[in-house]
């Protein structure tokens, strides 16, 4: 095997990480008000998966990208922090390209209890966030 191939090889799960301001726009804003569909815990960055029902009674599947496991765990998150069925707020920033895909900030229990910040890079303060 050459070796310059294992270098590619190696430098494969760079590529597919990305910068906040890559692909998501923090001037617009969401909260989504839903229930938990399912809470990913992968690398390199955890996934919510909630559906969301407007006014109108229309149901819509979002995606909301969290910091890594590692990082929710320095947080305060564990796995079963959240449950399936849950009621949840997420506020975080819409994707550029206005599907339903969320870098989340906060993470709220229906009741308002905050469950922790979500340590995404759109956060002030957390690696690869936007200057403010």
């Amino acid at each position: 095997m050459k070796p310059y191939f294992l270098l590619v090889l190696a430098a494969a799960p760079l590529l597919a990480h990305h910068s906040f301001a890559a692909e998501f726009d923090s001037t617009k804003p969401v909260e989504l008000k839903g229930t938990l569909i399912e809470l990913e815990w992968v690398n390199p960055h955890a996934w919510i998966h909630m559906e969301v029902t407007d006014a109108n009674g229309k149901v819509t599947k979002w995606d909301c990208e969290l910091g890594s496991p590692n990082l929710l765990m320095r947080n305060g998150w564990r796995k079963d922090v959240l449950k399936k069925g849950d009621k949840i707020v997420v506020i975080g920033a819409q994707a550029k390209d206005a599907s339903n895909l969320a870098s989340a900030r906060t993470v709220t229990l229906e009741d308002g209890k905050r469950v922790f910040n979500a340590g995404s890079s759109g956060e002030p303060g957390s690696p690869g966030a936007p200057t403010q």
